[in-house]
């Protein structure tokens, strides 16, 4: 018979979820003194909690839905209102009416994303994502601000940062498909040429830092509506065959 956990390692996930909450706070806090690029580095280090704390509730068998839930609320703060926010300081609040609704905008649509992905899948972790995930969103805005912090030369485009905002909120609740990492299949992987790739990327990220990072979610948010474009192009063309 299979032991059950002991209570008090239900804990342990939760804290995870729980640091993700208080790293968007801080975010907020840090944005509020315009330590954007700071703020922006805290979205990072909610994503690495966000990350944890399901895979501890795996590891240790502590999966519940009250951590389900829990995780769902952290997203929202961390991801949601945290970047929302720090896009109204950053540049949102000079555009008056039209800042106010683009951060809300972000927000709304995020919490829409959240709610689709709750009522829409099981227990069982997806193989894909419908819809940009509101983690990918709010890392999005961060990198954005990070390469304007990083080069002021390009200060003066940081109007873009708004229609770009709107762009990733449609595609948080759009059926674009993503892919989630979290159920790749590692076996069906040629090791060496995974494990050269992975070293590059590494090394690439730590020489350029906020260039790789952004090369790489770009990447990643150009996967959805690239895959959708084919796939529909390939339909159009059968239909005509």
């Amino acid at each position: 018979m299979r032991q059950s956990p002991p209570p008090i390692a239900y804990i342990l996930p939760n804290m995870f979820t729980a640091a993700s909450i208080f790293t968007g706070f801080y975010a907020i806090a840090l944005a509020l003194t315009h330590e954007f690029s700071s703020a922006a580095w805290f979205i990072f280090l909610a994503l690495i909690f966000d990350g944890l704390d399901g895979r501890v509730a795996r590891m240790t068998n502590t999966a519940s839905h009250f951590g389900v839930e829990f995780d769902s609320l952290a997203d929202i703060v961390a991801f949601g209102v945290a970047p929302a926010f720090i896009l109204y300081l950053y540049v949102g609040d000079m555009y008056g009416r039209l800042g106010i609704v683009v951060s809300a905008l972000f927000i709304i649509f995020g919490a829409v994303r959240l709610a689709r992905f709750n009522v829409t899948t099981s227990r069982i972790e997806p193989s894909v994502f419908i819809g940009l995930p509101i983690p990918t969103a709010a890392i999005m805005i961060s990198i954005a601000i990070l390469l304007l912090e990083h080069y002021p030369y390009y200060h003066h485009y940081k109007v873009f940062i708004l229609p770009f905002a709107v762009v990733l909120s449609v595609l948080m609740v759009s059926n674009i498909r993503y892919p989630s990492f979290k159920k790749i299949n590692f076996n069906t992987f040629h090791f060496m040429r995974f494990l050269i790739s992975l070293i590059v990327i590494a090394l690439g990220v730590f020489i350029y830092p906020i260039e790789g990072m952004a090369i790489l979610a770009v990447g990643y948010l150009l996967y959805g509506p690239l895959r959708a474009a084919f796939y529909l192009l390939r339909r159009l063309i059968g239909h005509r065959g």
